[in-house]
């Protein structure tokens, strides 16, 4: 055992560079792609109560092989400058395997949110975007943030109001500075679950892949598979309660800062959450139990082990304990790379972050693209679609002699409406680039990881951008 632990910024380079060994790229043009482009550190003052409070933040461009940038803005005690640059370089490699065309990027603000008020970190979000507009570090055209830890749809509405009090007048697709919006101001439909809904994807595409599932030696298909999910928020509910209902997946085990809670039966994640938000704490949930250790969730008997919290949750320490037989990465960087040296040995299969909870970018994709040609997914498309369906229906009646009843007829020809389009293009997006990974990972003798094959995919795309540009040429 290596007596210094990787950290996360060491963890995605290490990894960058075991995927960069199996390319045959020269290495000025590997050095670029691995480098962060441009790095912004602020501090800046901020009136709190009867006084001012300085604020340490961050936005960090990774790569500008595509414009514009892209990735989320979190608000965490814990950020640090690796931090968001290992961040912003996933934002980069997520992109390419899931073929948006964005550049990496990604912001951090230095608190924790519990300790503002909601009109206190009202006026931190808009310093902050004010400090990103006063640099060119936010535009439709240049960098669009989004939510991540401990930010959601209000801090976006904020940052929007913000960019168009400063420069609405001047930019006509002003409301694409920044995706992840409430539904009512320029947001689109599908956003909040959309990156648990990947997550869940990517787990059905692998457990419906006969290889994979040898592999661990698993039958295929996700019914009646065991799940335990580590972090109950956007991202872990969303998986939980879209695998239970669309996979027939059963959660046995969830864990949360208050504890860890087990059961033989299944947990009902949406009934879990109404109770978490009525009592404050998972603990205590009608058929289950507590572990008397609530650490001890990677110990868990399982076929799914879903990290969905913060990163180097799976470290060298516990690795070795891990009791499932695939690792799907929901979280960004919850495995370390030392952790993934003795994960891999045991045979785990580990479905890698930079593709799996891609579901987020994606969708905000759809959401800037909507932005960029103000009209919503469906409106011109979806009556025109219902009444051709309805037209082949009746004469499929006319030429049968039976009759359709109504309401089935109406079901079978439904026009898809922004959520149908959505969820479709992020399943699509969710399985090709599944099977370009698959792919590599299968040809490559070198390669015998998910993650290493990743990264080799999302490595030659972005160097290939960098080729046709005339930059390496």
């Amino acid at each position: 055992m290596s007596t210094k632990q990787a950290n996360f910024y060491e963890s995605v380079q290490r990894n960058f560079d075991k995927a960069a060994a199996n390319t045959r790229h020269p290495k000025g043009l590997l050095d670029q792609i691995k480098v962060c482009n441009s790095i912004y550190q602020m501090n800046f003052p901020v009136k709190i109560g009867q006084g001012y409070e300085v604020i340490e933040a961050y936005r960090v461009q990774h790569s500008h092989h595509r414009l514009p940038t892209k990735g989320g803005i979190r608000f965490s005690n814990m950020v640090t400058q690796e931090e968001v640059m290992a961040l912003a370089a996933l934002m980069t490699y997520k992109c390419a395997i899931v073929d948006v065309p964005f550049g990496g990027a990604k912001g951090g603000v230095k608190i924790s949110t519990s300790n503002y008020t909601p009109d206190q970190l009202e006026r931190i979000t808009r310093r902050y975007t004010s400090e990103l507009i006063r640099k060119n570090f936010i535009g439709p055209s240049m960098d669009v943030p989004a939510p991540d830890y401990g930010t959601g749809e209000r801090e976006m509405a904020w940052i929007l109001d913000t960019y168009q009090t400063f420069k609405g007048g001047d930019v006509i697709d002003a409301a694409g500075c920044v995706t992840g919006k409430p539904v009512n101001q320029y947001g689109i439909r599908g956003r909040t679950e959309a990156t648990g809904r990947g997550v869940f994807y990517g787990i059905r595409e692998l457990c419906n892949d006969v290889k994979m599932m040898q592999k661990v030696d698993l039958p295929l298909g996700t019914q009646n598979k065991t799940m335990v999910i580590q972090g109950l928020g956007n991202v872990g509910s969303h998986t939980g309660m879209i695998s239970q209902k669309e996979g027939g997946i059963k959660v046995i085990g969830i864990a949360e800062k208050e504890g860890t809670i087990v059961s033989n039966d299944n947990i009902d994640i949406e009934k879990l959450v109404a109770f978490r938000k009525k009592t404050g704490s998972i603990v205590g949930f009608p058929g289950t139990t507590a572990l008397e250790n609530q650490k001890e969730w990677t110990k868990i008997q399982c076929d799914i082990l879903v990290p969905a919290a913060l990163e180097s949750q799976i470290t060298e320490l516990n690795a070795e304990g891990v009791n499932a037989r695939i690792i799907a990465e929901a979280a960004n960087g919850p495995i370390t790379a030392d952790a993934e040296v003795i994960l891999l040995k045991k045979g785990i299969v580990i479905l890698p972050d930079m593709w799996l909870n891609a579901g987020g970018v994606t969708v905000s994709y759809f959401e800037w693209l909507k932005n960029l040609s103000h009209v919503r997914f469906g409106r011109l498309d979806k009556r025109f679609n219902q009444n051709s369906f309805l037209n082949i229906l009746s004469e499929v009646e006319r030429l049968t002699g039976r009759s359709i009843d109504a309401d089935q007829k109406m079901a079978l020809s439904h026009g898809g409406d922004e959520i149908d389009l959505v969820r479709s293009g992020l399943e699509e997006t969710m399985i090709s680039s599944y099977h370009s990974i698959k792919d590599a990972y299968l040809k490559m003798k070198d390669v015998d990881d998910l993650r290493t094959a990743a990264f080799v995919v999302a490595i030659n795309k972005v160097a290939n951008d960098y080729m046709t540009m005339g930059v390496f040429p």
